[in-house]
C-alpha cells in the first residue's frame, strides 16, 4: 500500500491512503463503523457512489482536522480513534464541547465556517468528503437526510447534557455523569463494558466539565479509594455502577 504525501487542505498532517478507507478493496461495504454511522441508512448498491467521493485519511495524534472559524470545506466520518472538539475563548482559554468517537460525523454545521476546532486525541482514521460533493449526494438520498437529522437531534441532546453538566452540579456529579455517558457511547460501538477507555487527558476532562485538573484528579482518586471505580491503564473500571448512577443523576 502506497502512502501519499500529506495533502495541503483543511486537514493539516493528514495522510491519504490509496486503498479505500484503509479497509479492504470493497471500501464502504466493509467499513467497520458503517452500521452505527449515518451510512447505515444506505443500501449496498448505494455505497459505490459514496466510495467515489470519499477519501480515507490517517490523522496523527494531536493533529488538527479543522480549526474554528475556517471555511467548512469538508465533512468527516470518524472510523477509528477519538477527536476532541473545542471552542477557543477570547481570553485564550478553551472550552471542550465534546469528544467524537467512531461513527460520528463532523463538520455538518449549517454555517459555511466551522464552529469549533477538532483535534485528534489518539491516532484517528476518517473518511473525508468535500462538503459540496457530500451535500449534493445527500440531496439525492432523502433516507440519508433523515438519518442525518436523527444524528443532529442526538448531537443537540448531547449539547443539552453538556449544559446540565456545566450547571449547578458538584464535581463528583459531573465526573460520574461523564463516565456513565462515555460508557453508554462506547457501548454503541462495541458491547457494554465496565471498563471505560479514557484516552483524553485529565486536563481535557477538566476543560469539558468546567473544572480544574486538580479537582478532577482529586475526585477520581476519592472515588477509587471508596471502591466506586478502579483506575486502570488508559481508563477506569466501574466497580459500583449503581452508586455512580445515583451520583450522576443527582
Amino acid at each position: 500500500m502506497r502512502i501519499a504525501e500529506p495533502l495541503q487542505d483543511d486537514c493539516p498532517g493528514a495522510v491519504q491512503r490509496d486503498c479505500r478507507h484503509g479497509h479492504t478493496e470493497n471500501g464502504c461495504e466493509d467499513c467497520k463503523v458503517r452500521l452505527f454511522s449515518v451510512c447505515a441508512a444506505l443500501e449496498s448498491c448505494e455505497l459505490d457512489e459514496l466510495d467515489r467521493i470519499s477519501h480515507a485519511r490517517q490523522i496523527p495524534a494531536h493533529s488538527t482536522l479543522f480549526e474554528q472559524g475556517a471555511l467548512a470545506g469538508s465533512v468527516f466520518n470518524v472510523t477509528e480513534g477519538i477527536v476532541r472538539l473545542y471552542k477557543s475563548l477570547p481570553d485564550g482559554r478553551r472550552q471542550i464541547t465534546g469528544f467524537a468517537l467512531p461513527g460520528d460525523f463532523l463538520g455538518l454545521a449549517l454555517q459555511d465556517r466551522y464552529g469549533v476546532s477538532a483535534e485528534a486525541v489518539t491516532p484517528v482514521s476518517v473518511c473525508r468528503f468535500l462538503r459540496t460533493a457530500f451535500l449534493s449526494y445527500v440531496d439525492r438520498k432523502p433516507h440519508l437526510l433523515r438519518r442525518l437529522h436523527e444524528f443532529a437531534g442526538h448531537e443537540l441532546s448531547l449539547a443539552q447534557d453538556q449544559m446540565l453538566l456545566l450547571g449547578r452540579r458538584t464535581a463528583e456529579e459531573k465526573i460520574a455523569a461523564f463516565l456513565l455517558n462515555m460508557q453508554t457511547r462506547y457501548a454503541r460501538i462495541k458491547s457494554m463494558s465496565v471498563t471505560v477507555p479514557l484516552p483524553m487527558s485529565r486536563q481535557d476532562i477538566a476543560d469539558y466539565l468546567g473544572l480544574t485538573i486538580e479537582t478532577v484528579s482529586r475526585t477520581v482518586t476519592r472515588l477509587a479509594r471508596e471502591k466506586v471505580l478502579l483506575i486502570v491503564p488508559d481508563g477506569v473500571r466501574l466497580l459500583d455502577q449503581e452508586r455512580l448512577k445515583r451520583i450522576g443523576v443527582a
